[in-house]
Protein backbone atom coordinates (compact mmCIF):
# COMPACT_ATOMS: atom_id res chain seq x y z
CA UNK A 1 0.00 0.00 0.00
CA UNK A 2 1.38 3.21 -0.80
CA UNK A 3 -1.08 6.16 0.86
CA UNK A 4 -0.45 9.72 -0.34
CA UNK A 5 -3.10 11.10 1.03
CA UNK A 6 -1.56 13.21 4.07
CA UNK A 7 -3.67 16.09 3.55
CA UNK A 8 -6.94 14.90 4.39
CA UNK A 9 -5.46 12.30 7.42
CA UNK A 10 -2.66 11.05 8.71
CA UNK A 11 -2.03 8.27 10.26
CA UNK A 12 -2.02 8.63 14.15
CA UNK A 13 1.59 8.21 15.58
CA UNK A 14 1.98 5.28 18.18
CA UNK A 15 3.79 8.00 20.50
CA UNK A 16 1.17 10.08 20.47
CA UNK A 17 -1.82 6.95 20.69
CA UNK A 18 0.03 5.52 23.38
CA UNK A 19 -0.15 9.14 25.35
CA UNK A 20 -4.04 8.66 24.82
CA UNK A 21 -4.58 5.53 26.04
CA UNK A 22 -1.94 5.79 29.20
CA UNK A 23 -4.39 9.55 29.76
CA UNK A 24 -7.63 7.89 28.94
CA UNK A 25 -6.64 4.91 31.56
CA UNK A 26 -5.27 6.71 34.57
CA UNK A 27 -7.03 10.36 34.28
CA UNK A 28 -10.63 9.17 35.22
CA UNK A 29 -11.90 12.42 36.88
CA UNK A 30 -14.04 15.19 35.39
CA UNK A 31 -11.74 18.58 34.89
CA UNK A 32 -14.65 20.30 36.39
CA UNK A 33 -14.97 18.02 39.59
CA UNK A 34 -13.51 19.38 42.34
CA UNK A 35 -12.20 16.29 44.08
CA UNK A 36 -8.55 14.97 43.71
CA UNK A 37 -9.38 12.69 40.50
CA UNK A 38 -10.85 15.90 38.71
CA UNK A 39 -8.28 18.14 40.18
CA UNK A 40 -5.31 15.72 38.72
CA UNK A 41 -7.52 15.83 35.03
CA UNK A 42 -7.44 19.66 35.46
CA UNK A 43 -3.48 20.05 35.93
CA UNK A 44 -2.42 17.41 32.88
CA UNK A 45 -4.83 19.80 30.78
CA UNK A 46 -3.13 22.96 32.34
CA UNK A 47 0.10 21.51 31.65
CA UNK A 48 -0.81 20.08 27.80
CA UNK A 49 -2.12 24.13 27.73
CA UNK A 50 1.12 25.40 28.38
CA UNK A 51 3.30 23.28 26.14
CA UNK A 52 0.30 24.24 22.79
CA UNK A 53 1.00 27.79 24.14
CA UNK A 54 4.96 27.74 24.54
CA UNK A 55 5.54 25.97 21.32
CA UNK A 56 2.61 28.50 19.37
CA UNK A 57 3.88 31.85 21.08
CA UNK A 58 0.57 32.37 22.32
CA UNK A 59 -0.90 32.90 25.68
CA UNK A 60 -2.66 29.79 27.75
CA UNK A 61 -6.07 31.45 27.82
CA UNK A 62 -6.00 32.24 24.30
CA UNK A 63 -6.30 28.45 23.74
CA UNK A 64 -9.85 27.14 23.07
CA UNK A 65 -10.31 23.11 22.06
CA UNK A 66 -13.04 21.95 19.86
CA UNK A 67 -13.28 18.85 17.44
CA UNK A 68 -11.61 19.58 14.49
CA UNK A 69 -11.11 22.65 12.35
CA UNK A 70 -14.30 23.07 11.35
CA UNK A 71 -16.16 23.56 14.38
CA UNK A 72 -13.18 26.13 15.41
CA UNK A 73 -13.85 27.79 11.34
CA UNK A 74 -17.08 28.08 12.42
CA UNK A 75 -16.39 29.62 15.97
CA UNK A 76 -14.28 32.03 14.91
CA UNK A 77 -16.67 33.35 12.03
CA UNK A 78 -19.86 33.22 13.48
CA UNK A 79 -18.35 34.44 17.02
CA UNK A 80 -16.68 36.74 15.66
CA UNK A 81 -19.27 38.62 13.46
CA UNK A 82 -22.22 37.98 15.58
CA UNK A 83 -20.79 39.53 18.64
CA UNK A 84 -19.62 42.43 16.93
CA UNK A 85 -22.29 42.67 14.76
CA UNK A 86 -22.69 46.58 15.52
CA UNK A 87 -19.42 47.14 13.88
CA UNK A 88 -20.53 46.33 10.48
CA UNK A 89 -21.52 43.20 8.60
CA UNK A 90 -18.82 42.93 5.79
CA UNK A 91 -16.24 40.36 5.83
CA UNK A 92 -13.49 39.47 3.10
CA UNK A 93 -11.96 36.29 1.75
CA UNK A 94 -10.28 34.44 -1.13
CA UNK A 95 -11.34 32.04 -3.60
CA UNK A 96 -9.09 29.72 -2.28
CA UNK A 97 -10.94 28.36 1.56
CA UNK A 98 -11.92 25.55 2.85
CA UNK A 99 -15.93 24.53 3.10
CA UNK A 100 -16.01 25.03 6.59
CA UNK A 101 -15.01 28.54 5.86
CA UNK A 102 -17.88 28.90 3.02
CA UNK A 103 -20.46 26.96 5.05
CA UNK A 104 -20.63 30.07 8.10
CA UNK A 105 -19.94 32.73 5.21
CA UNK A 106 -23.40 31.66 3.43
CA UNK A 107 -24.97 31.26 6.50
CA UNK A 108 -23.90 34.60 7.47
CA UNK A 109 -24.97 35.98 4.54
CA UNK A 110 -28.74 34.67 5.16
CA UNK A 111 -28.43 37.17 8.13
CA UNK A 112 -27.99 40.47 5.92
CA UNK A 113 -23.64 39.93 5.86
CA UNK A 114 -21.85 41.32 2.96
CA UNK A 115 -19.37 38.74 1.86
CA UNK A 116 -16.10 39.94 -1.12
CA UNK A 117 -13.56 38.05 -2.31
CA UNK A 118 -10.13 40.10 -2.69
CA UNK A 119 -8.44 39.79 -5.76
CA UNK A 120 -5.16 37.35 -6.08
CA UNK A 121 -2.11 37.37 -7.73
CA UNK A 122 -0.77 34.93 -10.39
CA UNK A 123 0.68 32.87 -8.35
CA UNK A 124 -2.46 32.72 -6.22
CA UNK A 125 -1.48 35.07 -3.13
CA UNK A 126 -3.32 37.99 -1.61
CA UNK A 127 -2.99 40.53 -4.17
CA UNK A 128 -2.63 43.28 -0.75
CA UNK A 129 -3.29 46.72 -3.25
CA UNK A 130 -6.90 44.72 -3.80
CA UNK A 131 -7.53 44.10 0.06
CA UNK A 132 -6.26 46.98 1.43
CA UNK A 133 -8.70 48.53 -1.49
CA UNK A 134 -11.71 46.44 -0.32
CA UNK A 135 -11.34 47.54 3.23
CA UNK A 136 -14.83 49.78 4.26
CA UNK A 137 -15.63 51.40 7.35
CA UNK A 138 -18.03 48.55 8.37
CA UNK A 139 -15.52 45.62 7.23
CA UNK A 140 -16.12 43.06 10.49
CA UNK A 141 -13.36 40.49 9.32
CA UNK A 142 -11.01 38.91 7.00
CA UNK A 143 -10.79 35.30 6.81
CA UNK A 144 -7.78 33.85 4.81
CA UNK A 145 -6.03 30.26 4.97
CA UNK A 146 -2.43 30.25 5.59
CA UNK A 147 -1.93 27.34 3.10
CA UNK A 148 -4.89 26.28 0.58
CA UNK A 149 -5.85 22.47 1.28
CA UNK A 150 -6.30 21.41 -2.66
CA UNK A 151 -3.17 23.29 -4.21
CA UNK A 152 -1.02 24.05 -1.21
CA UNK A 153 -0.45 28.28 -1.83
CA UNK A 154 1.35 30.05 1.10
CA UNK A 155 -0.19 33.54 1.75
CA UNK A 156 1.93 36.13 3.12
CA UNK A 157 0.16 36.35 6.82
CA UNK A 158 2.37 38.60 8.26
CA UNK A 159 1.62 41.22 5.54
CA UNK A 160 -1.85 40.01 5.54
CA UNK A 161 -2.23 41.24 8.91
CA UNK A 162 -0.38 44.60 9.06
CA UNK A 163 -2.78 45.79 6.18
CA UNK A 164 -5.94 45.21 8.07
CA UNK A 165 -4.66 46.23 11.27
CA UNK A 166 -3.36 50.02 9.67
CA UNK A 167 -6.81 50.40 7.81
CA UNK A 168 -9.28 48.73 9.98
CA UNK A 169 -10.51 47.50 13.15
CA UNK A 170 -11.68 44.23 11.60
CA UNK A 171 -10.20 40.69 13.03
CA UNK A 172 -8.13 38.97 10.85
CA UNK A 173 -8.67 35.01 11.17
CA UNK A 174 -6.78 32.57 9.26
CA UNK A 175 -6.97 28.85 8.96
CA UNK A 176 -3.90 26.99 9.83
CA UNK A 177 -4.68 23.91 9.15
CA UNK A 178 -2.49 22.84 6.15
CA UNK A 179 0.17 24.60 7.88
CA UNK A 180 0.64 23.75 11.74
CA UNK A 181 3.52 20.99 11.93
CA UNK A 182 4.33 21.21 8.27
CA UNK A 183 5.98 25.26 8.48
CA UNK A 184 6.46 27.13 10.94
CA UNK A 185 3.72 29.92 11.39
CA UNK A 186 4.09 33.11 13.17
CA UNK A 187 0.81 34.64 14.72
CA UNK A 188 1.31 37.70 15.96
CA UNK A 189 -0.32 39.52 12.94
CA UNK A 190 -3.23 37.51 13.34
CA UNK A 191 -6.61 37.83 15.77
CA UNK A 192 -7.90 34.17 15.84
CA UNK A 193 -6.37 30.69 14.30
CA UNK A 194 -7.58 27.51 13.56
CA UNK A 195 -6.15 24.03 13.46
CA UNK A 196 -6.85 20.72 14.22
CA UNK A 197 -4.67 17.60 15.57
CA UNK A 198 -5.29 14.63 12.56
CA UNK A 199 -3.56 16.87 9.96
CA UNK A 200 0.14 16.36 11.81
CA UNK A 201 -0.13 12.62 12.92
CA UNK A 202 -2.50 13.26 15.90
CA UNK A 203 -5.38 11.75 17.50
CA UNK A 204 -9.08 12.19 15.32
CA UNK A 205 -11.46 14.40 17.36
CA UNK A 206 -9.48 17.15 18.86
CA UNK A 207 -8.77 20.77 17.49
CA UNK A 208 -7.98 24.21 17.99
CA UNK A 209 -8.82 27.52 18.08
CA UNK A 210 -6.71 30.30 18.53
CA UNK A 211 -8.27 34.01 20.48
CA UNK A 212 -6.05 36.42 21.05
CA UNK A 213 -6.35 38.08 24.57
CA UNK A 214 -9.72 40.72 25.06
CA UNK A 215 -11.30 39.44 21.92
CA UNK A 216 -14.98 38.31 22.84
CA UNK A 217 -17.28 35.51 21.38
CA UNK A 218 -20.40 34.51 20.69
CA UNK A 219 -20.57 30.92 21.49
CA UNK A 220 -21.45 27.89 19.43
CA UNK A 221 -22.43 25.37 22.09
CA UNK A 222 -23.59 27.07 25.43
CA UNK A 223 -23.99 25.23 28.93
CA UNK A 224 -21.61 24.28 31.54
CA UNK A 225 -18.28 25.04 33.05
CA UNK A 226 -15.63 23.83 31.01
CA UNK A 227 -11.88 24.94 29.65
CA UNK A 228 -12.74 28.13 28.49
CA UNK A 229 -16.32 30.09 28.76
CA UNK A 230 -16.56 29.95 24.66
CA UNK A 231 -17.22 25.92 24.26
CA UNK A 232 -18.95 23.77 26.88
CA UNK A 233 -19.12 20.58 27.36
CA UNK A 234 -16.54 18.57 29.92
CA UNK A 235 -13.42 18.39 28.39
CA UNK A 236 -11.94 15.28 26.91
CA UNK A 237 -8.45 14.65 28.70
CA UNK A 238 -6.59 12.55 26.80
CA UNK A 239 -7.55 14.20 23.70
CA UNK A 240 -5.99 17.32 24.44
CA UNK A 241 -2.59 15.84 26.06
CA UNK A 242 -2.69 14.16 22.97
CA UNK A 243 -2.81 16.88 21.05
CA UNK A 244 -0.23 18.46 22.79
CA UNK A 245 2.11 15.68 22.07
CA UNK A 246 1.18 15.44 18.50
CA UNK A 247 2.37 19.30 18.64
CA UNK A 248 5.38 18.88 19.91
CA UNK A 249 6.52 15.49 17.68
CA UNK A 250 5.65 17.45 14.75
CA UNK A 251 7.52 20.73 15.51
CA UNK A 252 11.02 18.43 16.48
CA UNK A 253 13.12 19.04 13.69
CA UNK A 254 10.73 21.21 11.80
CA UNK A 255 12.91 22.28 8.85
CA UNK A 256 14.64 19.12 8.10
CA UNK A 257 11.82 17.34 7.73
CA UNK A 258 10.41 20.21 5.58
CA UNK A 259 13.94 19.92 3.31
CA UNK A 260 13.07 16.11 2.88
CA UNK A 261 9.82 17.02 2.05
CA UNK A 262 10.62 19.28 -0.51
CA UNK A 263 13.09 17.17 -1.97
CA UNK A 264 10.53 14.28 -2.49
CA UNK A 265 8.29 17.10 -4.19
CA UNK A 266 10.92 18.00 -6.46
CA UNK A 267 11.66 14.06 -7.28
CA UNK A 268 7.81 13.74 -7.84
CA UNK A 269 7.14 17.34 -10.25
CA UNK A 270 9.72 16.37 -12.31
CA UNK A 271 9.05 12.84 -12.95
CA UNK A 272 5.23 13.80 -13.88
CA UNK A 273 6.26 16.26 -15.96
CA UNK A 274 7.13 14.54 -19.17
CA UNK A 275 3.15 13.44 -19.55
CA UNK A 276 2.16 15.39 -22.43
CA UNK A 277 -1.25 15.56 -20.62
CA UNK A 278 0.23 16.36 -17.24
CA UNK A 279 -0.23 20.06 -16.02
CA UNK A 280 1.15 20.51 -12.34
CA UNK A 281 -0.87 23.33 -10.97
CA UNK A 282 1.08 23.45 -8.15
CA UNK A 283 3.71 26.15 -7.68
CA UNK A 284 7.35 26.62 -6.32
CA UNK A 285 5.38 29.21 -3.85
CA UNK A 286 2.98 25.95 -2.57
CA UNK A 287 3.95 24.39 0.68
CA UNK A 288 5.90 20.98 -0.62
CA UNK A 289 3.72 18.92 0.80
CA UNK A 290 0.98 19.40 -1.59
CA UNK A 291 1.36 18.21 -5.26
CA UNK A 292 -2.07 19.16 -7.55
CA UNK A 293 -1.59 18.58 -11.29
CA UNK A 294 -4.37 17.62 -14.15
CA UNK A 295 -4.52 14.88 -16.25
CA UNK A 296 -6.55 16.56 -19.03
CA UNK A 297 -8.87 14.28 -20.71
CA UNK A 298 -9.28 11.84 -17.50
CA UNK A 299 -11.75 12.49 -14.80
CA UNK A 300 -10.27 12.48 -11.61
CA UNK A 301 -12.18 9.90 -9.70
CA UNK A 302 -11.69 7.46 -12.59
CA UNK A 303 -7.92 8.02 -12.09
CA UNK A 304 -7.94 7.94 -8.15
CA UNK A 305 -10.01 4.76 -8.86
CA UNK A 306 -7.54 2.81 -11.15
CA UNK A 307 -4.91 3.75 -8.82
CA UNK A 308 -6.80 2.29 -5.54
CA UNK A 309 -6.98 -0.89 -7.72
CA UNK A 310 -3.29 -1.09 -6.96
CA UNK A 311 -3.06 -0.29 -3.40
CA UNK A 312 -1.97 3.62 -4.09
CA UNK A 313 -4.01 6.38 -2.49
CA UNK A 314 -4.28 10.24 -3.76
CA UNK A 315 -7.13 12.05 -3.92
CA UNK A 316 -9.06 14.58 -5.88
CA UNK A 317 -9.98 17.54 -4.19
CA UNK A 318 -9.89 17.97 -0.18
CA UNK A 319 -11.74 15.14 1.53
CA UNK A 320 -14.49 18.04 2.35
CA UNK A 321 -15.31 19.31 -1.66
CA UNK A 322 -14.60 15.74 -3.10
CA UNK A 323 -18.50 15.59 -4.39
CA UNK A 324 -18.02 18.92 -6.37
CA UNK A 325 -17.72 18.61 -10.36
CA UNK A 326 -14.52 20.60 -10.69
CA UNK A 327 -11.66 22.41 -8.60
CA UNK A 328 -13.08 25.45 -7.64
CA UNK A 329 -9.26 26.39 -6.06
CA UNK A 330 -8.02 25.14 -9.41
CA UNK A 331 -10.20 27.10 -11.46
CA UNK A 332 -9.35 30.24 -9.92
CA UNK A 333 -5.68 29.47 -10.15
CA UNK A 334 -5.23 28.67 -13.62
CA UNK A 335 -8.54 29.76 -15.05
CA UNK A 336 -8.83 26.71 -17.38
CA UNK A 337 -11.96 23.84 -17.03
CA UNK A 338 -10.28 21.38 -18.37
CA UNK A 339 -7.79 21.48 -15.27
CA UNK A 340 -10.02 22.00 -12.92
CA UNK A 341 -11.83 19.01 -14.13
CA UNK A 342 -9.24 16.72 -14.13
CA UNK A 343 -7.21 17.89 -10.92
CA UNK A 344 -5.79 15.28 -8.58
CA UNK A 345 -4.08 16.12 -5.11
CA UNK A 346 -0.97 14.11 -3.66
CA UNK A 347 -0.23 14.54 -0.39
CA UNK A 348 3.10 13.65 1.11
CA UNK A 349 4.46 13.95 4.70
CA UNK A 350 8.27 13.07 6.78
CA UNK A 351 7.45 9.39 6.26
CA UNK A 352 6.89 9.23 2.99
CA UNK A 353 9.43 7.52 1.11
CA UNK A 354 11.22 7.76 -2.52
CA UNK A 355 10.13 4.00 -2.76
CA UNK A 356 6.39 4.55 -2.02
CA UNK A 357 6.90 7.55 -5.07
CA UNK A 358 8.76 5.52 -7.48
CA UNK A 359 6.04 2.37 -7.06
CA UNK A 360 3.30 5.58 -7.49
CA UNK A 361 4.97 6.51 -10.52
CA UNK A 362 4.75 2.87 -11.99
CA UNK A 363 1.53 2.60 -11.10
CA UNK A 364 0.77 5.58 -12.58
CA UNK A 365 2.32 5.01 -15.87
CA UNK A 366 0.36 2.27 -16.75
CA UNK A 367 -2.65 3.80 -15.93
CA UNK A 368 -1.90 6.82 -17.60
CA UNK A 369 -0.97 4.65 -20.72
CA UNK A 370 -4.21 2.98 -20.38
CA UNK A 371 -6.70 6.24 -19.60
CA UNK A 372 -5.09 8.87 -22.13
CA UNK A 373 -5.31 8.84 -25.38
CA UNK A 374 -2.13 10.31 -27.50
Amino acid sequence: MVYLDYSANTPVNKDVLDTFCKVALNFSGNPNSLHSLGVKAKELIDASTRQIAEILNVKTEEIIYTSDSSEANNLAIKGICLKYQNRGKHIITTPFEHSSIYGPLNYLQTLGFDVDFVDMNEDGTVNLDSLKNLIREDTIMVTINAVNSEIGIRQPLDEIGEIIKENSKAFFHTDVTQAIGKIEVDLKNVDLASFTSHKFFGVNGIGCLIKKDKILLEPLIHGGKSTTIYRSGTPNVALIASLAKALRLAHENILEKYNYVLDLNKYLKESLKKYNNVYINSLDSCIPHILNFSVVGVKPETLVHALEQHEIYISTQSACSSNNAFSKSVLALTNSMDRAKSSVRISISPVTTKEELDEFLNIFDKCYKELVNE
